[in-house]
């Protein structure tokens, strides 16, 4: 009998997951099917609870739920524990375990970022969501002494640094008011940027002027639709010593979701592959709405 893995979220339209799961069970010969699945809040303890099924191998879990997921599971690995957040389920017998890939992902990312650079010891962080949570946790056991965090929710991102408190005391891990005056003097001070909001989304906005923006900045916009975002394209403007977008995250955390599920490495090519067709197919099926109607999401997580 045919398995199936799901997509739970709100919305869960703009993910590229889907194309890239199902091209990985395809190409190796796995009788699975990877389905989004759009559900209101109310209907997420039961969409959880339906895991348990014998159909299912498991689910990954997108925004805004990776927070919420947490207390309808029956385990936690390290990651998602630290985290608070789970992006990935998978089942044992009819229990749930939830997985945190996002960590998994960024370590590799950040590592390619700064290449044969010195590891810097200062970030400002974008964002409170679960994304934000998996980049704050990597960037804490990476050995980083000062993380300031900014989103448009204030109160959300001083409960993520409540959440790292103990994690983080041997730190200086903050959460300040998206100012542009005051982000303009930490960024000053930091040497990596990561945008893990979702401002930007749409190509055309951006979360920080690039007026802002010094030189010789290490930029990580894990945003990955499109290629290349407006902060990336400013980074480089403002003469970012290396900028990078979300591509390879999103390849190594769907690869670790793929051999959770299954026991068998990701072919991780062929992942590449169908992620450049994808992100096209995604854009070309955009053109026409997005042209007639200007609305950008500029929330962050």
């Amino acid at each position: 009998m045919a398995k199936r893995v799901v997509l739970i979220g709100h919305p869960v339209d703009r993910s590229l997951s889907g194309a890239l799961q199902q091209a990985a069970f395809d190409a190796s010969g796995i009788g699975a099917s990877y389905e989004p699945v759009d559900r209101l809040l109310i209907d997420l303890p039961a969409a959880i609870n339906d895991l348990r099924a014998d159909e299912y191998l498991g689910a990954n879990i997108t925004v805004p739920y990776k927070e919420r997921v947490v207390p309808l599971i029956d385990r936690m690995t390290e990651e998602a524990q630290h985290t608070g957040a789970v992006d990935t389920i998978t089942r044992e017998g009819s229990r749930l375990v939830g997985h945190n890939t996002d960590v998994l992902g960024f370590r590799p990312a950040l590592d390619a970022l700064v290449g044969k650079q010195k590891m810097p010891k200062a970030a400002v962080v974008l964002g409170a969501g679960g994304g934000a949570r998996a980049v704050v946790y990597g960037l804490i056991t990476q050995g980083f002494q000062r993380i300031i965090v900014f989103n448009r929710h204030l109160h959300r991102a001083e409960g993520m640094v409540k959440h790292f408190g103990r994690t983080a005391a041997h730190m200086e891990l903050r959460a300040m008011p998206w100012h542009e005056s005051v982000i303009e003097a930490e960024l000053a001070r930091a040497k990596l940027l990561v945008n893990a909001s979702s401002v930007g989304r749409d190509g055309v906005e951006t979360p920080i002027a690039q007026e802002l923006l010094p030189p010789d900045l290490l930029v990580l916009d894990l945003l990955y639709t499109p290629k290349e975002s407006r902060l990336l394209r400013e980074a480089r403007g403002a003469g970012a010593s290396s900028a990078a977008n979300g591509d390879l995250m999103l390849l190594r955390q769907t690869a670790a979701a793929f051999e959770l599920w299954t026991g068998k490495p990701a072919p991780m090519e062929v992942l590449r592959e169908r992620l450049d067709e994808a992100r096209d197919e995604l854009a070309a099926g955009r053109q026409e709405p997005e042209a007639a109607t200007v609305a950008a999401d500029g929330s962050s997580s």
